[in-house]
């Protein structure tokens, strides 16, 4: 048994190591500048995270000036993340999306309005049944400007319901998109049991409350 202790000791030292060598990689990310991403051909990006990425996909893309809603990985410090992956909670990546809009029609301003819209914003690594780091709600800034809005949006939701606001606020740094069968997953998947009973439930909540202006018509 005394043999046994060493041995114990040392795994345990190389566990607590790696993962600080971890939480260090994932401090740089969010430490780091953020990447700003040029507008081309009239068409800006915003990435945001929320929960499952097939329910905030459908839910950007009810929204007037949203072209379209892609379905990836952002805000961890592993290259080529996976859905495999990303769901070990180890590589720091979250479900997210990137939004391709339109400025003229549609603002960042307005798109961080959708994000806090169309969420729990009160629960911490999830939304709804969907529980851990992967599941966890991020906005990501691209400039100081973004920056600004996102928090001074967090610091009147929290006084207004005097709470803490669970999102986190990270630099953007890349942006990777996901396997092929994510993409547009509601939309070609109408009868799967997640998109009927929570899926489309959180959109229809979404669009229920959220000023009918802003969204497409008969989307």
């Amino acid at each position: 048994m005394n043999k046994l202790i060493p041995l114990f000791i040392v795994v345990l030292l190389f566990s607590c190591q790696n993962t600080a060598q971890v939480n260090k990689k994932q401090q740089d990310v969010i430490n780091a500048k953020p990447i700003e991403v040029p507008i081309k051909n009239g068409k800006a990006r915003a990435y945001f995270a929320s929960g499952c990425f097939w329910c905030v996909e459908a839910i950007y893309e009810s929204v007037k000036g949203v072209e379209e809603s892609i379905s990836g990985y952002a805000g961890g410090h592993t290259k080529n993340p996976t859905y495999a992956s990303s769901n070990t909670g180890r590589t720091g990546h979250a479900e997210a999306v990137e939004i391709i809009y339109d400025p003229k029609i549609v603002s960042f301003k307005t798109l961080v309005d959708v994000y806090f819209a169309s969420q729990n914003v009160t629960q911490v690594n999830g939304q709804g049944n969907d529980i851990g780091s992967q599941y966890r709600s991020i906005i990501f800034y691209q400039n100081e400007t973004q920056k600004q809005i996102i928090l001074k949006k967090k610091e009147a939701l929290a006084e207004a319901l005097n709470a803490q606001i669970a999102a986190e606020v990270y630099p953007f740094q890349k942006f990777w998109v996901a396997e092929d069968y994510h993409q547009d997953y509601e939309k070609l998947n109408p009868n799967n049991s997640y998109i009927r009973n929570v899926s489309i439930p959180r959109l229809n909540r979404f669009k229920s409350k959220f000023p009918k202006a802003f969204l497409k018509e008969n989307h």
